[in-house]
């Protein structure tokens, strides 16, 4: 019989929040539930979970002082309330708590315990040595909203055929939009997962979302595209991140996931002494994971092409480096055209340098052409037609 222990609490971060709540949904299926000491240890050995890959035991192990004394008070049956931020926000009914050791979990996730490495050191302050599994509910309508409208959208297109990107989009480049485009051609729907870290790096989410729905809005047939915030924990670290981005595109629904050939976990890896590639690791998971060719701008070509059907040498190639493009937009400066969609531009440095300028109106009125009537404009409008005055070539 279960006990009613519930003023017992567990504060767990908004990661481990986000994970439980994928796992919850079903989007990280075959994982239903955390896992016992039994299966972690099963897992950590043979890289799969109910004949499926996955590299590594799905397990709770929150840190810190008062966790570890609640963990110690607890027995089979009692019942925790998960708490975030100081709010609960969901429970959990004890069935089994075990040690871990936080370095060996490292090493399955990162291939590495070493603590320079960035994902190591920040991993390593929120794992705790104890573990606890039990079925659990967490709220988190984020996660359980975005499943509900890809649902939605499969039912109103009838979709038959589902593609997936996984993009950081950090920012939206040309190269993403000829990637969309292309999945669009063999797709009845495109599943964009916008993915949505939980750090500070880059643009902020809500800034890649609006440009990404302004050029889905904008230039693509819109029934046809639906972009989902993917939040983008540690469990997405390294080779593992396709094996997850695998599967939860196979449980959004969707039939064939699409990556670029230059992605950061596409390369191979040594498990158990054997070499593998992420498409050894994925051949169990029932969905099809294809590369796209690297786009690069050829001079020579005038035009966006692949780095394998281009005859030109590499120093006719302008590349699509997201974080040599981002320093240009972080300085206020609104990358080339051949780079960004102008319309994509306005829309990031728009929200980025609210009221940049002082009288916009008459700065717009005495630089800009017009129809000879009065118009207000937005800073977006500005830049969309500034881009326009610096593509003027006549006089160049």
């Amino acid at each position: 019989m279960a006990s009613s222990k519930r003023n017992s609490q567990l504060h767990i971060d908004a990661e481990a929040l986000s994970t439980m709540a994928l796992v919850q949904e079903g989007l990280i299926s075959p994982v239903d539930r955390l896992m016992s000491e039994k299966e972690a240890i099963e897992v950590r050995e043979t890289k799969m979970y109910k004949g499926v890959s996955f590299p590594f035991p799905f397990l709770l192990t929150p840190s810190g002082k008062r966790n570890a004394e609640c963990l110690k008070s607890l027995k089979k049956g009692d019942v925790v309330e998960l708490v975030h931020q100081e709010k609960v926000i969901g429970e959990l009914t004890v069935d089994e708590i075990f040690p871990i050791d936080p370095k060996e979990r490292l090493k399955c996730i990162y291939g590495t315990d070493d603590e320079s490495h960035p994902g190591v050191k920040t991993t390593m302050a929120r794992l705790g040595n104890m573990a606890v599994t039990g079925d659990y509910h967490v709220e988190y309508p984020l996660i359980t909203a975005s499943k509900k409208m890809v649902e939605a959208k499969i039912k109103e297109v009838d979709a038959k055929n589902i593609s997936a990107l996984v993009l950081a989009a950090n920012p939206l480049n040309r190269a993403h939009e000829r990637m969309i485009r292309q999945a669009l051609d063999q797709s009845d729907l495109v599943v964009i997962f916008l993915l949505k870290p939980f750090t500070n790096n880059g643009l902020r989410y809500d800034v890649r979302y609006d440009a990404m729905l302004t050029f889905v809005e904008n230039f693509l047939p819109a029934n046809k595209v639906v972009i989902v915030p993917l939040e983008n924990s540690y469990i997405f670290a390294g080779y593992n991140e396709l094996i997850l981005d695998a599967l939860v595109a196979k449980n959004y629904g969707c039939h064939h996931l699409i990556i670029g050939k230059n992605h950061a976990g596409l390369g191979l890896f040594y498990d158990h002494d054997k070499l593998n590639s992420v498409f050894d690791a994925t051949k169990d998971i029932e969905i099809k994971v294809s590369t796209v060719e690297q786009y690069v701008y050829c001079n020579k070509c005038r035009t966006l092409v692949s780095t394998g059907t281009c005859p030109h040498g590499q120093h006719h190639h302008i590349h699509y480096h997201s974080p040599s493009i981002l320093k240009l937009i972080n300085a206020g400066m609104m990358p080339p055209s051949v780079l960004m969609r102008r319309e994509v531009s306005a829309s990031i440095l728009s929200t980025l340098f609210p009221e940049r300028f002082e009288n916009l109106q008459e700065l717009y009125d005495a630089i800009m052409p017009n129809d000879g009537i009065m118009e207000v404009h937005s800073e977006e409008d500005f830049y969309i037609k500034l881009m326009g005055l610096y593509q003027t070539t006549s006089l160049t």
